[in-house]
């Protein structure tokens, strides 16, 4: 008889896709529903405005069904113009995807490389700007840098692109819905998003919020978009009742309607909290495990926590044994930080067990692999996090 594996048990602790909450799960289990059909356009609607509080903001928070990326190059495709200047300040993989979009619709891109883990800092951006010998038509920047865990000055990147007068869009892809970023109260210009992170939906709706600026500036640009088209498809969803130009992803709508709802009645202020719980223990874990977290030290990074891995670790066997072994489905590093990182999300349905079951797939792996290191030390570590904030946390639903 072969051995029992107790450890057969799944749980997914990425950063994207994210575990779904039951009720998110079951609505799309529902027959499917025609687009134009009133009992759709009734979830649409409201999902509509949910988005808006979510994003806090009364612009129209524009949809596409698409990854997250789709709504990156929705902005840039509707601001950028070939030949014309923009700059991009990335410390990240997802921070030179901005660039790579900008490179692809033939941009004439001013690059601030920072280094990987480090902040991109706002006076290193308004130098940029300053450099340049004609002003950018956009900027674009990173809120929560997935592959790094960093979270970035959202307020201070705005402020330093308007103090040339640019339009800032922000890829909040993994942040929003985890991380405060008031969007009208900051004066961010366009914010990005999408569904698979924080929000608690399968991948696939992908959103952002323009303000007037930006719109007006995507106006006077010379069209190079069809279906990403802000104005095609604001003008969808203005009207009474909200349409689209294009068909949208029904059930994933469903889903999102659902999801929108729990954040909501969760309420932004107490999910914001409840991250920043979690990130602490898993921060505590990490050190209790003897490894050093990766990055500025930042208690406001509480989408991604990321572990940087000692030489003696063998960092792309780590993320396949714990997954393989253990159950826990962790990333590892990407681009340049591969093999030397391993990350630990809490952004979306994540509750105070996911971070002590994490943490303690994690504290195996490290044994099997040569790591002197006493079981339950890091697990035992975000305990008593959640012991002293006086409860463990976890999202409505």
């Amino acid at each position: 008889m072969s051995e029992a594996n107790i450890y057969n048990k799944q749980y997914l602790m990425t950063a994207g896709p994210t575990p779904l909450p039951p009720g998110v799960s079951q609505v799309m289990a529902e027959p499917i529903a025609y687009h134009r059909a009133p009992a759709f356009v009734e979830v649409y609607g409201r999902a509509l405005e949910r988005l808006r509080e979510v994003f806090q903001t009364s612009n129209q928070v524009l949809s596409f069904a698409a990854s997250g990326t789709g709504a990156m190059e929705s902005a840039v495709a509707n601001l950028a113009v070939p030949g014309e200047p923009v700059a991009v300040a990335a410390a990240g993989k997802f921070g030179e995807r901005w660039k790579e979009l900008c490179d692809a619709f033939g941009a004439e891109v001013a690059y601030l490389d920072v280094p990987w883990g480090e902040k991109i800092e706002p006076a290193a951006l308004e130098q940029l700007i300053g450099s340049m010998e004609r002003p950018p038509r956009a900027v674009f920047a990173t809120q929560s840098e997935t592959s790094t865990g960093v979270v970035h000055d959202v307020r201070g990147l705005t402020a330093a692109a308007h103090a040339h007068d640019a339009v800032i869009c922000i890829d909040a892809i993994s942040g929003l819905g985890a991380i405060d970023l008031p969007q009208d109260e900051w004066g961010v210009d366009v914010v990005v998003s999408g569904s698979q992170k924080s929000l608690m939906c399968p991948p696939g709706l992908a959103f952002c919020s323009a303000g007037e600026r930006a719109v007006a500036l995507a106006a006077e640009g010379p069209g190079s978009h069809y279906y990403f088209d802000w104005q095609r498809t604001a003008k969808g969803q203005a009207e009474d009742p909200p349409s689209s130009a294009f068909t949208p992803a029904v059930t994933l709508w469903r889903a999102l309607d659902v999801a929108l709802g729990q954040i909501l009645q969760e309420g932004l202020p107490e999910v914001f909290e409840r991250h920043a719980i979690l990130a602490g223990a898993a921060r505590a874990g990490i050190a209790a495990l003897g490894l050093e977290r990766f990055g500025s030290e930042d208690d406001g990074a509480n989408a991604v926590t990321a572990a940087a891995l000692p030489d003696s670790i063998d960092g792309a066997k780590l993320p396949k044994l714990m997954r393989d072994t253990y159950g826990v489905t962790v990333a590892g590093g990407q681009g340049r930080l591969k093999g030397k990182i391993v990350r630990i999300a809490h952004c979306g349905y994540y509750g105070a067990f996911d971070i002590v079951v994490a943490l303690s797939a994690f504290e195996l792996a490290l044994r099997d692999l040569g790591w002197d290191v006493e079981p339950g030390s890091g697990a035992g570590a975000a305990q008593r996090v959640f012991a002293d904030a006086g409860r463990a946390p976890e999202p409505v639903g």
